[in-house]
């Protein structure tokens, strides 16, 4: 028997999943670590925490399955994007990682688009400078730790510092590479014109690889660590959003997912490079080799969720416990019970600053139409219902952009409440659809694996065998016009709002840092 084994280095905890070749789940495991926020806006975590967390969830998962390690034909890593890992001469991380919601870097942005030129930013890196992504980070610990950067010798992104201690590679992938915002996106290159004007030494970047190619393989060190045999390929991988989209099957024009997990991701395949010249949404080379996608992001999605479930619903979390049950489906409930709209609440998502279609670092979360008559669940379900707003932001631009789907594959751990689905359905207004498979970022990964290591033909084949449409949920009627209204004013209100949000950031940097 031989097997695929993804991992997937999220924002929250590292999974690692082994699958048969069917894109069968055979055993998985996860481990969690904290994020800090030192200040306001700033986000970091430990590369150290995310290697044992990998060591560990391998080793659990290959003692569950029982299975001989040298039956695991392949390795593919996923990982949140745009973080800043910086490694010293000995290898070593020199400073925490400073992740991807990290919303420090606003002047770094202008000095990036002043070094590089606003047009040609978005002509060579197809987005404009942004907050989230790793040249800004890069750019800030040159601006205010210039120690720190001078101690570097390495620069990589999260998945690929576990590359390294897999197997002692510098190397990156197109599609999270993209992310860095180093790199010429259609050609798929790292860009020289990039790296000079901003004063960065392409030696400090790792070997660019498309996400299917071999970029080393398990070394003995690492094995001995993480319980597996010298010598297992591990292949490029793909950023989390590219990994997802493999294994929700989008590989062709025509279909598009919408994830929610930390952030919210709306993503579509594109066969040629397509830029959206305002910068709303980002194009990224795609983790098929040859395409390219464009997704639109809404900084917290599932962040906003969590945020209000760990700090306001702890009796219901303590309930489930209790209960033996998850808390996620008793607190689904609990929303289900609040009529579509909030009884005229709605909820701005902008706990981290926003992406798509904003821009906007300063702006923050807010509660609109709040009175008396509200109850915890009323905000509970709002919350809910603006990420899903501010996702519909992110479909409006890819449609604009000229992809308009027959139905829409939900993704992430959102995608696990038929509650979120028809909310999804009723404000996008399109059928939402599930696969088979709860493990698409792991499986999109492993199924690049097997690509690599000469177990499948090619990445289309691979999804369009493994990848099978489960369920969906259509649009209700008695729904659609309501949200219609709200939407209306939901699109209004950062309008209304930005010269505030705007002015409280700079109290907040007075007073609150």
């Amino acid at each position: 028997m031989s097997y695929l084994l993804g991992i997937d280095i999220g924002t929250s905890s590292t999974k690692t999943v082994l699958f048969n070749v069917a894109g069968e789940v055979i055993t998985s495991a996860a481990d969690f670590y904290p994020m800090e926020q030192p200040k306001n806006g700033w986000a970091e975590q430990d590369p150290g925490d995310w290697w044992n967390a990998a060591a560990t969830t391998i080793r659990e998962v290959v003692a569950k399955a029982g299975i001989n390690p040298k039956d695991i034909k392949g390795i593919g890593l996923s990982g949140q994007m745009h973080g800043l890992v910086m490694l010293g001469k000995d290898n070593k991380p020199v400073r925490k990682s400073i992740i991807w919601c990290d919303q420090r870097t606003a002047l770094e942005c202008e000095q990036i688009t002043s070094l590089v030129g606003a047009d040609k930013l978005i002509e060579i890196t197809a987005n404009p400078a942004l907050t989230g992504f790793t040249a800004s980070k890069i750019m800030w610990v040159k601006n205010n730790q210039p120690e720190i950067y001078d101690k570097c010798r390495k620069i990589l992104l999260p998945k690929d510092y576990i590359r390294f201690k897999l197997t002692g590679e510098f190397a990156t992938e197109v599609s999270d590479a993209s992310g860095m915002q180093l790199l010429d996106v259609p050609k798929r290159q790292w860009s020289n014109y990039v790296l000079e004007k901003l004063d960065i030494n392409q030696d400090l970047l790792g070997r660019l690889y498309e996400s299917v190619e071999v970029t080393g393989t398990v070394t003995k060190e690492a094995a001995e660590a993480c319980g597996l045999c010298e010598g297992i390929p591990v292949v490029g991988g793909a950023g989390d959003q590219a990994a997802s989209a493999i294994g929700n099957g989008i590989v062709k024009e025509g279909v598009i997912s919408a994830t929610i997990g930390t952030s919210g991701v709306v993503f579509a395949h594109l066969d040629k490079p397509a830029i959206d010249k305002l910068g709303r949404a980002h194009t990224f080379c795609h983790a098929v080799p040859g395409a390219w996608h464009v997704m639109g992001v809404t900084q917290s999605a599932g962040l906003s969720y969590k945020w209000f479930r760990d700090n306001f619903m702890t009796s219901e979390k303590f309930t489930a416990e209790q209960l033996n049950t998850d808390p996620n489906i008793l607190i689904d409930k609990i929303a289900g019970s609040v009529p579509a709209g909030s009884n005229g609440l709605i909820y701005l998502p902008y706990l981290m600053g926003e992406r798509t279609p904003h821009l906007d670092a300063d702006c923050r979360g807010v509660f609109f139409g709040l009175s008396g008559m509200h109850e915890k669940k009323d905000l509970l379900r709002a919350v809910m219902e603006g990420v899903v707003f501010s996702m519909n932001d992110c479909l409006g631009i890819i449609r604009e952009m000229g992809t308009s789907p027959n139905y829409i594959y939900a993704a992430g751990g959102g995608a696990n409440s038929p509650l979120w689905r028809q909310m999804m359905a009723d404000i996008m207004q399109t059928e939402i659809a599930v696969n088979n498979s709860s493990e698409s970022g792991a499986l999109g990964v492993a199924i690049l694996a097997g690509v690599g290591s000469g177990v499948y033909k090619d990445v289309v084949s691979a999804c369009s065998n493994i990848i099978k449409r489960r369920d969906s949920q259509i649009c209700s009627d008695k729904n659609k016009n309501l949200y219609e209204e709200m939407y209306k004013i939901y699109m209004n209100l950062y309008k209304s709002l930005k010269k505030d949000f705007a002015s409280l950031a700079k109290i907040n940097q007075k007073f609150f840092v």
